[in-house]
């Protein structure tokens, strides 16, 4: 308990206390006179021998002479308060009022809580303060109770917690303290309490500044002894503290946490030389792992992992898991239930003696908890039911853990690389466990850098369905939705001007008409803006002012206001056709891609990208540094790229079955860009995005962005042509395994028999490309 939980001023024993043995031998006496009782004669003698040392009735100030010079006679007495058969067993003694020292206990008291001279030991979890505001609250609550009829419930669970030098240790132990044997007296005449006194100290039960205030300790004398008993409550209070830790956060993540918790494993078994670990198991993997050298404290999953011991060792854990039982190996030198190399490898680390048990949470396994020993059957089958007392703690604390590193993993990789494509998830984690590493090793260090995120030797594949003439049509509706939109606008002025001969009429229909005639001549996107706000906060305005002075413009108002949309306050037809129109073939292929993609993850896993824009644009890389365990070869890739040709051949029959749907008559084109060569792609953490690495690589990048505009040599005729699949190339081997993919699908009846062979316009910084154009069949 930290000192600010009680108050008191004092720094010693306030009260007027001495060691008494009148009240014990009050205790004898009493049997004296009673006839029927079976001490009537040891009262007897108890009472002779009292007779011949009448100074042991007055207060005693030298402990030492009643060991000295009474000894047998002190026996006798304290046969009342120790039974003689409990010295060897119970832990009890007498204590002075004063509560430092005690003149009379049994041999388990010396050894736990006495020091040589037999002053009590300050045990370690109360510091002096803490003792002596204890001590004091405990007179004042005999005060109360004795000479105010306040009943108090004062006896409260004490716990102290000492040392224990022969086992290197330490023990809890509940105390209890019995005050029969002692007395209080006043020493003047006593303080009068009002009721409100009493309940003011009893609401300031942890102040007794406030309590000697109203009971000076000064009007009190204090004799006789206490009678203190001890009682091991080591496991409850370790089971108890145990709990408490494995609920709190990182406590299997911090090292110096996960040795506090060994620690106490040791005093629950007694053993101080006895060591903790535990394995946390992958799920994912099927495997145990060590979750970022965190969780995984495993005293025996410490070999490399190529190692035959560590071999051993999983081949242990699996049987475990297997199997669900708790494995006890007493003696590991002549234990044949070890693996080859696992018994040496664990001699090395000096454990002899070994219990493994299976970490659950709820049915599935998530790890394992290990208890290893330099002492051949420190560890025994019994010891299997105080290790099932607190399994269920770890496997709480495991699982809690390990959904915290995971939270934050995924913390990191959304701040760091914002979404992440599930192919490529497995090395954007290894990322994150590796910053988060470096900064648990240096907590107070600069938070370090993210590593790069590189995939070397990776093969792209590049296609888009793109809306012919997209940018043109979008221009066409807003420049006609405008006109529209001008022209009510002109006839609602111009009726005005002729009900109206107001000068500020006549200028708003000419700025209106003068628009109009620009607009004829063609639009820049800053006029339309600027006429729009003209009409919003001039035109529209005046409005209000005409229908509310002129009931016969009311309809024409109403007719120009029935033709606005009414979220955006604007003439929204042609324009919201067309939108709807480029919407639809966007989602059409979207949906269509999405199904498709994921029947081509499960050939080979790969890193996929679509962007929406006027089109879809499919961006695919594929390759063995990509993916965390499994090969790759090139037939994959061969198989992607048929599979993306017949994909965007699928694509453009699906687009070209919209048209009678499309309000907007849009047509696509379809495009394909082979590139041989492996390259490397980087993530960027600027632009949260991958990109290509390396200056070789960005020719790629290039083409990309200008291809779909290229025109054929020495025409200009677009490369890309709505019906038709454009393929674009470098090196002749590329044309001849497309023109096998080409005879395939037209003998399938999905491409046209004619394939054109044209060259490709220099493009700027890019020269040199070639070009299969094939109809797409209907």
């Amino acid at each position: 308990m930290q000192s600010n939980d009680f108050q008191i001023s004092v720094s010693s024993f306030p009260f007027k206390a001495s060691l008494s043995l009148k009240p014990i031998i009050s205790y004898w006496q009493q049997f004296q006179d009673d006839c029927k009782s079976s001490f009537t004669l040891s009262a007897q003698e108890v009472n002779r021998q009292l007779q011949e040392v009448p100074e042991l009735l007055d207060p005693i100030t030298d402990v030492t002479a009643l060991d000295d010079e009474h000894h047998c006679l002190i026996e006798l007495l304290m046969t009342a308060i120790f039974p003689p058969a409990t010295h060897e067993s119970e832990a009890s003694g007498a204590v002075s009022p004063r509560y430092d020292a005690s003149f009379y206990f049994t041999k388990p008291f010396k050894q736990i809580i006495l020091n040589d001279h037999n002053h009590l030991k300050r045990p370690l979890n109360i510091d002096d303060q803490r003792m002596l505001f204890n001590r004091v609250r405990m007179v004042y609550l005999l005060i109360l109770e004795k000479f105010y009829q306040v009943q108090v419930p004062h006896e409260e669970f004490l716990i102290y917690t000492v040392p224990d030098y022969q086992l290197g240790l330490y023990r809890h132990y509940n105390v209890v303290l019995n005050t029969q044997f002692l007395d209080i007296t006043p020493t003047q005449t006593l303080p009068d309490l009002s009721e409100e006194d009493i309940q003011t100290m009893l609401d300031n039960i942890r102040d007794m500044d406030i309590w000697m205030e109203l009971l000076p300790p000064q009007n009190f004398e204090i004799s006789g002894f206490y009678i203190m008993s001890l009682r091991d409550v080591t496991d409850q209070e370790v089971l108890s503290s145990l709990k408490n830790d494995l609920l709190e956060r990182d406590v299997m993540l911090a090292p110096d946490r996960f040795e506090q918790l060994q620690e106490k494993i040791r005093v629950l078994f007694k053993r101080p030389h006895l060591q903790l670990g535990v394995a946390a198991f992958h799920k994912n993997k099927s495997a145990f792992v060590n979750f970022g050298n965190k969780i995984n404290h495993s005293f025996l999953l410490q070999s490399e992992i190529t190692s035959s011991s560590y071999a051993g060792f999983k081949a242990i854990y699996d049987e475990l898991v297997r199997d669900g039982a708790p494995l006890v190996i007493k003696n590991v030198e002549n234990s044949n239930q070890l693996p080859s190399g696992v018994r040496e490898e664990m001699l090395n680390m000096g454990i002899k003696n070994i219990v493994l048990a299976l970490l659950r949470y709820g049915d599935d396994p998530i790890g394992i908890l290990e208890l290893g020993s330099p002492q051949p059957g420190d560890l025994d089958n019994f010891s299997i039911s105080k290790v099932e007392q607190f399994l269920p703690l770890f496997s709480v604390a495991v699982n809690r853990n390990s959904e915290e590193i995971e939270a934050r993993v995924q913390s990191v990789i959304r701040e760091k690389f914002t979404a992440i494509h599930p192919v490529l998830e497995w090395r954007f984690r290894e990322a994150a466990m590796n910053m988060l590493d470096k900064i648990n090793a240096s907590p107070i260090a600069p938070s370090p850098e993210m590593e790069a995120i590189i995939f070397p030797d990776v093969y792209p594949l590049y296609a888009v369905a793109d809306i012919r003439s997209s940018s043109t049509e979008r221009n066409t509706a807003i420049l006609g939705d405008l006109v529209e939109h001008l022209e009510l606008a002109e006839n609602v002025l111009r009726k005005a001007v002729e009900v109206h001969a107001l000068p500020i009429l006549d200028e708003l229909r000419f700025s209106v008409s003068k628009h109009l005639r620009q607009l004829r001549k063609g639009v820049l996107v800053q006029d339309g803006i600027t006429i729009f706000e003209t009409l919003r906060t001039q035109v529209e305005p005046m409005f209000q002012f005409l229908e509310a002075t002129n009931p016969e413009l009311v309809e024409t108002i109403n007719t120009y206001r029935e033709a606005m949309d009414p979220n955006l306050g604007i003439l929204y037809k042609r324009r919201k056709a067309f939108e709807e129109s480029l919407t639809l073939i966007n989602e059409t292929i979207s949906e269509y891609v999405e199904q498709e993609e994921l029947n081509a993850q499960e050939m080979y896993p790969h890193y996929f990208e679509r962007f929406v824009t006027d089109g879809v644009e499919l961006n695919i890389y594929v390759g063995q540094s990509l993916v965390e365990n499994m090969p790759f070869d090139i037939m994959f890739l061969r198989n992607l790229r048929l599979w993306q040709l017949m994909v965007i051949c699928e694509v453009a029959r699906r687009t070209q079955a919209l048209k009678p749907k499309l309000k907007v008559p849009l047509e696509t084109t379809q495009l394909i860009l082979i590139h041989s060569q492996p390259l490397a792609i980087r993530f960027r953490q600027d632009e949260r995005k991958f990109d290509v690495d390396g200056a070789y690589n960005i020719r790629y990048e290039i083409v990309k962005k200008r291809i779909d505009k290229a025109l054929v040599r020495d025409t200009d005729e677009r490369l890309t042509q709505p019906g038709k699949i454009a393929i674009v190339y470098s090196q002749a081997r590329e044309a001849n395994e497309y023109l096998e993919y080409i005879e395939y699908l037209q003998n399938k009846g999905v491409l046209t028999e004619e394939v054109e062979q044209l060259e490709v316009e220099d493009l700027q910084g890019v020269s040199g490309l070639k070009a299969l154009r094939v109809q797409i069949k209907c």
